[in-house]
């Protein structure tokens, strides 16, 4: 039986489980190996950071939840009393399931984006200091996605890596656009 869920995304219950996107990320990153909950944030930071944002608290919120569902198991017990996860054979067809599924709706989330919408409600002095963060902000973004297109091993990786650029590229244009006050 096929469902949709809150975030226009279909899955096969039959199948497997509903996955939201920081699931099915999180289960990705497992695919490449045993993490603690500290490894899956940065790891999800460092490869898909500047598209797709992973809390600490999600990350510690989905666990658990994956854990549940059998989709994950735990691991060796870590340092600090840290702990790995494993993405058990479920997790492995749950994921597939999920890149296989339809995408759905992408839905932009700026923090940026929306402090321009109140930059009204900010001084001329604090939207200065804004606009001049978040500029450096992107040309450091810029600076990292044009590395990462040089490094792409594969053409999914360079095309992302593509795309980070141009959106970076957006975000200085918009941010150019905005008159000194």
């Amino acid at each position: 039986m096929t469902t949709v869920d809150r975030r226009g995304e279909k899955w096969d219950r039959g199948v497997v489980s509903e996955l939201n996107a920081t699931a099915a990320a999180l289960l990705g990153l497992l695919h490449e190996g045993p993490a603690t909950g500290g490894q899956l944030v940065a790891g999800a930071d460092e490869k898909f950071g500047a598209f797709f944002s992973v809390t600490r608290s999600q990350v510690y919120r989905e666990l658990p939840a994956l854990s549940k569902e059998g989709l994950v198991r735990l691991g060796k017990q870590g340092p600090r009393s840290s702990q790995q996860y494993v993405i058990t054979a479920a997790g492995k067809k749950a994921f597939k399931g999920w890149l296989t599924g339809e995408a759905g709706p992408d839905h932009l989330r700026s923090p940026l984006i929306l402090r321009l919408v109140h930059a009204a409600s900010l001084t001329a002095k604090q939207r200065t200091v804004l606009v001049d963060a978040a500029r450096t902000r992107y040309n450091q973004e810029l600076d990292d996605a044009k590395a990462a297109t040089k490094a792409a091993q594969d053409p999914y990786a360079k095309a992302v890596a593509d795309f980070g650029q141009a959106h970076a590229k957006a975000a200085l244009k918009l941010l150019d656009s905005i008159p000194q006050s």
